[in-house]
């Protein structure tokens, strides 16, 4: 699958975003190494805590179907915002744990487009090693 097809899926799961409080809908879409691929769409709740992102919501899709880290391709994350969104703080903390550091991570908003790695946009990450 390629760069432009992954963000077009993961617009295509933006869709189905639950937004009513910020109206402001994400798409995600993870590519996985058969050839697969888990959409996410964020999903907003009056008690904001709630909420899930669509990022979130992907990469759970794919570990839930035992994918792990090592069978992860690429990840778009996708908004109709303004600027690129990039993933909030706590998606960032469960992302640099579910993928590799050097996982190119796909962002855009449909006018622009840009690509990290994981190690990019959590430098100094806290994981696992930290608490051994």
């Amino acid at each position: 699958m390629e760069q432009k097809e992954l963000v077009s899926m993961a617009f295509n799961a933006m869709k189905n975003a639950y937004a009513p409080y910020s109206n402001y809908k994400v798409g995600a879409c993870v590519l996985v190494r058969d050839g697969n691929y888990f959409l996410g769409a964020n999903v907003e709740n009056a008690s904001y805590g709630a909420t899930s992102c669509a990022e979130r919501n992907a990469i759970f899709a794919a570990y839930t179907y035992g994918y792990r880290k090592d069978d992860i391709i690429a990840m778009a994350i996708v908004s109709g915002g303004k600027t690129v969104a990039a993933p909030c703080g706590i998606c960032r903390q469960v992302l640099s744990e579910l993928l590799n550091e050097y996982t190119p991570i796909i962002l855009s908003n449909g006018r622009e487009t840009v690509i990290k790695t994981m190690g990019e946009l959590m430098p100094m990450s806290f994981g696992k090693e930290d608490l051994d």
